[in-house]
């Protein structure tokens, strides 16, 4: 054994394990219940994600464990860490925060983009203490709240306003977090030495007091236990109060054996991880479950798949690394499906994988015949430390097939009640209803215990909020989220009915369907719809293509409206709440038209609407403009708009 292997095992009372590694290739659920025929505690023996990366780093040494893409150009070169330098990296950062007064109670918040350094902020935060990524679009306000709510005592924060104003919004937190005491600041990559200047005071070089520490061994000798917390993520991200969930290191440990197990992750892998690392799917399937077996992880530049530059040299890319897999959400396999492969060699990926949302068959079926790939889909949430279920490579299933449970997890299905939520009434395979799960990758609850109340049955099951089935090969088939139904005089109406019957039209890109609050069915089924780049069609040629194409009658869409862009959440993830105020926006402004034209009101004196947040639509008059009809113009629009199932305010301005 090396020097610095028994330096090690001095110091931590565990001796260095092996890396996580496939059992044997899963195509079934008969495979699934096979690994489930040894004990869990005997299959999985890492106790924390320190150890993961302990494991690792002495199995795999000198080869690459993360590849950082200066640019989205071929040419230019990269910057690599090796698993050694990793973990070497990852001990320097656990021991400096270690000096900072972090302990396993206290948060490390991150406000960083896509970077090497994330890597060393997530896994040495984890074995200093408690790590708290942060999606650096949110406001200072959210932020905050975020950062109390977690107790957070140090940030480590990006040296840039280059990337979301990272740096700048860094410094305005210092002094509105009562439990902060350092700030890091991370340089960005090839910044000149000496190029930031003096920092204030509480705030630090993060690499240059990472330097200092040592980089065998965790100085603090923490045991750290499964049951410790490991992770703050907020979930939501963009509206409401900050709910953060725990996650266990046991939680995120499993997440990262059952990934490989199922999906068959091994030391020959190569991967593009273009996930945000403020994300479950970004940190754990995509990034610790591939390091955990040795897969080489690229991260495309710190903007990502946002990105311009990279997308358009995607396939170029791809010729270069050779990754041996392709995970992206569905939003970006469709900009992808826009680029062409222009001769570039794409024959190293053997598996193509998507989640956060349900693909729409036409995109799956056109990206199998533009590159040859079946996209293979999993389902995963940040109360399942990232991941539920699995499509293995070699298993072909239809769109919104999200593959098999992990091993040693219980799923159900059971009806909604009549306010949409889980009963205690199972379902057969085959029937459609809400998604519940059990499993060792459970979250530990919410920091605020309120939080968990709609998170759980009365059981103890974890309520998903996702409606599916469950197939005859014993695969979990999703269709949408129960909080996205729309319901029409009590009519149930599933989005994707809608969404699949528009989405086959050629010169649809993106789509998503909503509720129109109305005021006598509820809410009224529309469509919004983005364009494939340099095609054209008309809203009245869409809704008639659309209506043909959906049986249920209740389910036809009463308006096809095209945009230019699509409403998106940080993660990729189409944005339907503010869908829903531009469908509310539209029903207003019509209204408003209709009573306007009633009084003799011309076009361009008619009141303004417009969308105030995601849940209010504002009508505001004009006085000068509406002249003698004003008051009766006001009256009249509130009485119309009262019966709405949406929040309106009427005001002169």
């Amino acid at each position: 054994m090396a020097a610095a292997d028994k330096a090690i095992d001095h110091a931590y009372p565990r001796p260095v394990g092996a890396p996580f590694r496939p059992a044997f290739p899963v195509r079934s659920l008969a495979d699934i219940r096979r690994l489930e025929q040894t004990p869990l505690e005997e299959a999985l023996t890492v106790r924390s994600t320190y150890e993961i990366f302990r494991n690792a780093g002495h199995a795999f040494g000198a080869k690459n464990a993360l590849t950082f893409l200066r640019t989205g150009n071929p040419a230019d070169e990269p910057i690599r860490w090796s698993y050694a330098e990793l973990l070497a990296r990852i001990h320097q950062t656990a021991n400096l925060l270690h000096a900072l007064g972090v302990g396993p109670q206290d948060a490390v918040a991150v406000l960083l983009p896509g970077c090497l350094e994330y890597h060393l902020a997530l896994w040495g935060g984890e074995a200093a203490g408690i790590v708290q990524p942060l999606n650096p679009l949110l406001t200072d306000e959210k932020l905050v709240a975020l950062m109390t709510a977690g107790r957070a005592k140090v940030l480590i924060a990006y040296g840039s306003d280059a990337e979301s104003g990272m740096w700048s919004k860094a410094m305005r937190l210092r002094g509105q977090v009562p439990t902060l005491t350092t700030v890091l600041r991370v340089a960005p990559h090839d910044e000149a030495p000496g190029a930031a200047g003096a920092l204030p005071e509480g705030v630090a070089d993060f690499d240059a007091l990472r330097a200092a520490q040592p980089s065998d061994r965790l100085v603090s000798g923490r045991d750290i236990a499964p049951a410790d917390i490991a992770a703050y993520f907020h979930t939501g991200g963009t509206t409401g109060a900050p709910k953060l969930a725990r996650h266990s290191h046991g939680a995120q440990v499993f997440t990262a054996w059952a990934s490989v197990q199922v999906a068959g992750m091994n030391e020959n892998g190569i991967s593009i991880n273009g996930y945000p690392l403020f994300h479950v799917a970004g940190v754990l399937p995509a990034s610790l479950a591939s390091l955990s077996a040795g897969v080489e992880v690229i991260i495309p530049t710190t903007s990502l798949l946002r990105n311009k530059e990279v997308l358009a040299n995607y396939w170029k890319l791809v010729q270069k690394y050779r990754p041996t897999s392709l995970s992206a959400v569905p939003t970006v396999l469709a900009a992808l499906a826009n680029v062409p492969l222009d001769g570039a060699d794409i024959s190293s990926i053997s598996y193509c994988r998507t989640g956060a949302a349900v693909l729409s068959p036409e995109l799956a079926a056109r990206f199998e015949r533009l590159f040859g790939l079946h996209v293979h889909e999993s389902l995963g949430m940040t109360e399942m430390a990232g991941i539920s279920t699995i499509t293995p490579p070699g298993v072909d299933g239809p769109a919104g097939c999200v593959g098999f449970p992990l091993p040693y997890m219980q799923m159900r299905i059971v009806a909604l009640d009549e306010n949409g939520n889980a009963s205690d009434r199972e379902l057969p395979p085959g029937e459609q209803g809400m998604v519940l799960f059990k499993s060792p990758n459970l979250f530990s609850g919410f920091v605020d215990p309120a939080d968990n109340a709609k998170a759980f049955t009365a059981d103890g099951w974890l309520a998903t909020g996702d409606l599916g089935w469950i197939d005859a090969e014993g695969r979990l088939n999703l269709s949408g989220r129960s909080k996205d139904l729309i319901i029409r005089s009590g009519h149930n109406i599933d989005p994707k009915v809608i969404e699949d019957a528009i989405g086959a039209h050629p010169a649809v890109q993106l789509c998503a369907a909503v509720g129109a609050p109305d005021a006598y069915a509820g809410e009224l089924p529309v469509v919004f719809a983005t364009l494939v780049p340099g095609a054209s069609a008309t809203e009245e040629e869409l809704l008639a293509f659309t209506a043909a194409r959906v049986d249920e009658a209740p389910a036809k869409p009463r308006s096809v409206f095209v945009i230019d862009t699509m409403p998106m959440t940080n993660v990729g993830k189409i944005y339907k709440p503010e869908l829903r105020a531009m469908a509310a926006s539209r029903v207003v402004a019509a209204t408003v038209a209709q009573l306007g034209a009633e009084l003799g009101i011309e076009a361009a004196a008619l009141p303004q609407v417009r969308t105030e947040g995601e849940r209010l639509v504002e009508v505001r008059i004009d006085p000068a403009a509406a002249g003698a009809h004003a008051a009766t113009l006001q009256q009249r629009i509130e009485a119309a708009l009262a019966p709405l199932p949406f929040k309106t305010r009427v005001h002169t301005a």
